[in-house]
């Protein structure tokens, strides 16, 4: 169902209207998203304003990934922006940043420029991971950044504008590329006040594929006729991998329409069968010899308050969203070939917790748990193993709430606005790409800034 606030604020005469009538209508921002395959300078001709801290590490990295990426840089220190340019994105390097006073230069900065940002644009903080700092005073300075950008992402959200803090440990530098390519494009419109942490844990050496990254790959999405994973499987075949479209026998026409609208393959498949696992592995086997990406997509919900929640509602749940993923995961893990890519549903539900759904909260939370623990034991081969937490996406399912449910949930969160499935593909697909192998063992929460729990 479409979202008529969403709809009026994209007619200007609308927005002029309400505005002077002081009407209380929320008006969203319409978010610049994707329309196309991903650009070798996906910033061109973008004004993006570059500023680092005394001491700061990666200025000429930054400027250097911001020019290549097409960005028209203007850096403090070098080049005073120019008159009357409103900048895209704000970038700052705060790798300097040792000691609280030194904060006054983040305000400074931001402050200076924040007003001016344009609709749809980009905050973002570079810092080094507070937990390796052996002074508290500079362990405090660095995890203040983190309040402070997730708390301006609340503030330019009705602008559609999001900010973000990107942590960087020593060593990981040649990881960071990708990373800010991502957070500045469009591919993250949906994605605000959130912390990502760029690692050295998986072995790299740079490819810098930024047209058609996935060629040459095999993807199998579970749960992908419909929804989240159907959109995840047209974003990986849009950028060139041959993509498996794996559902139950119920939904093999929804998945066979799928695959062939983008060249890829059907496999019917219930994921909770005690041979599925194996049905899998000969698939793929058979056809392709391994897996490159593995996206685990399919999941269900049966909602009731746990006082009220009959036994074959809480298995039932445990049974699909977590136990059947861990199972086949575990099985087809030696047949991920090396440099592979993992990556698991879970939702905001899994941090926060959510009324009438302990069975489904419990499900993705222990998704974080078995994520974060295989992340190590996989670096060594060069697979990235992430979880990404959607907040209210638009589905066939959030139709299906009340409209009032529907209207709070929209708004909850600091772009006043439910996420579209096209917004946790396009997340898949940076996480799927070469480049994103800094990124492991993480949650990257696809919610808009949501105001709850993330």
């Amino acid at each position: 169902m479409s979202d008529f606030f969403l709809k009026l604020s994209a007619s200007p005469s609308a927005r002029k209207i309400v505005r002077a009538l002081k009407l209380p209508i929320p008006l969203p921002q319409p978010l610049d998203r994707v329309k196309g395959p991903w650009e070798a300078q996906p910033l061109a001709g973008r004004a993006v304003f570059l500023a680092a801290s005394p001491g700061g590490q990666l200025g000429e990295t930054l400027g250097r990934t911001l020019s290549d990426a097409g960005a028209k840089v203007s850096a403090r220190g070098e080049v005073d922006p120019p008159a009357g340019v409103r900048p895209f994105a704000l970038v700052y390097d705060g790798t300097g940043l040792d000691a609280p006073e030194a904060l006054r230069d983040v305000y400074d900065f931001f402050r200076a420029h924040v007003r001016n940002i344009t609709p749809c644009g980009r905050a973002l903080a570079i810092m080094r991971p507070p937990e390796t700092a052996g002074d508290p005073v500079c362990r405090a300075a660095r995890r203040a950044v983190e309040g402070a950008m997730r708390s301006l992402g609340k503030e330019i959200g009705r602008k559609g504008a999001t900010a973000q803090t990107v942590y960087v440990e020593a060593g990981a530098e040649n990881r960071l590329e990708s990373v800010v390519r991502f957070l500045l494009g469009k591919g993250a419109a949906y994605i605000s006040g959130q912390p990502i942490h760029v690692s050295a844990l998986v072995p790299y050496t740079p490819v810098r594929k930024y047209v058609a990254p996935l060629a040459g790959r095999v993807a199998l999405v579970t749960g992908a006729a419909r929804g989240i994973g159907a959109a995840t499987a047209r974003a990986l075949a849009r950028e060139g991998a041959t993509v498996i479209v794996m559902d139950r026998a119920s939904e093999r026409e929804a998945a066979k329409g799928v695959a062939d609208a983008i060249g890829g393959e059907t496999l019917a498949c219930d994921i909770t069968e005690a041979n599925a696992a194996n049905t899998i592995l000969d698939y793929v086997r058979e056809g392709h010899g391994g897996l490159d990406i593995l996206v685990h997509n399919a999941g269900i919900t049966r909602d009731k308050t746990l006082g009220n929640m009959a036994p074959e509602k809480w298995d039932q749940v445990l049974a699909v969203n977590l136990i059947a993923l861990v199972r086949t995961n575990e099985a087809l893990l030696d047949h991920v070939r090396d440099g592979g890519r993992i990556l698991a549903m879970s939702s905001v539900g899994g941090i926060a917790g959510n009324a009438g759904q302990t069975n489904y909260a419990a499900t993705k939370a222990g998704l974080i748990g078995y994520v974060q623990g295989l992340a190590p034991r996989t670096a060594s081969r060069g697979i990235t193993v992430n979880a990404l937490a959607p907040g209210f996406i638009e589905t066939q399912m959030t139709a299906a709430m009340p409209f009032g449910t529907r209207e709070v949930a929209r708004r909850l969160c600091s772009l006043s606005q439910g996420g579209l499935p096209e917004d946790i593909a396009e997340t898949i697909v940076f996480l799927a790409s070469p480049d994103a192998a800094g990124v492991t063992g993480g949650v990257v929460r696809v919610c808009g800034g949501n105001f709850i729990g993330a």
